[in-house]
């Protein structure tokens, strides 16, 4: 019945929508290195990555409140800061759509939402939409993971969270996980992109 229902709202969501390319032109690649931002939380404090000082890298993922991809993923997205915050890759997560264009995004109704799913990690709102073009998002959910080095935050993974958004008992590759867990070991990320399945982000 819960898959049933998820695929009803990826429906209504648009499938063509969400299988769009990856990264749109002029985002990032995979060894570049991202610049930080400063956007409000949900607390109303101002976040950057830079203040995260203990952190050895960031999970970056551009999510939001409406879209039923976000929302099937949500859970997983809580277990990835609970796993991973302690071992310095906590979860940033940023609400890129206009909340002009969708009312369920404004940041009154992220702030219920963090405070009903208790967040565990920053979730930001991209006022201005400045930061996911630079990034190069294009889906809720779409992830960047950032490592942390001398030269700056450099980009090792962009994509997908796992192969499948229906059910989190069926997946197969966990491609956030494997991914941190190779940069934790200190090994060179294996799978490095896939393609983002999600909503598309409303400018």
């Amino acid at each position: 019945m819960k898959t049933l229902k998820i695929l009803a709202l990826v429906v209504v969501a648009g499938l063509a929508a969400a299988f769009t390319t990856n990264t749109a032109a002029g985002g990032y690649k995979v060894g570049d290195i991202a610049t930080d931002f400063s956007l409000k939380n949900v607390d109303g404090k101002m976040v950057s990555l830079k203040n995260m000082k203990d952190a050895k890298g960031y999970i970056v993922i551009f999510t939001c409140n409406h879209c039923p991809y976000a929302q099937a993923y949500e859970d997983r997205i809580i277990a990835l800061d609970k796993k991973y915050k302690a071992l310095g890759y906590p979860v940033v997560a940023i609400q890129p759509n206009d909340p002009v264009k969708m009312e369920a995004d404004n940041f009154a109704n992220m702030q219920a939402r963090a405070k009903e799913k208790k967040y565990s990690f920053p979730y930001l709102i991209d006022e201005g939409q400045k930061v996911y073009p630079q990034y190069g998002a294009t889906k809720t959910p779409h992830v960047f993971i950032l490592q942390k080095t001398a030269k700056g935050n450099v980009v090792k993974y962009i994509g997908a969270i796992d192969d499948n958004y229906e059910d989190a008992a069926a997946v197969k590759q966990k491609y956030v996980e494997n991914a941190v867990d190779a940069l934790l070991r200190g090994k060179e990320v294996t799978v490095k992109e896939t393609k983002a399945i999600g909503c598309s982000i409303k400018a």
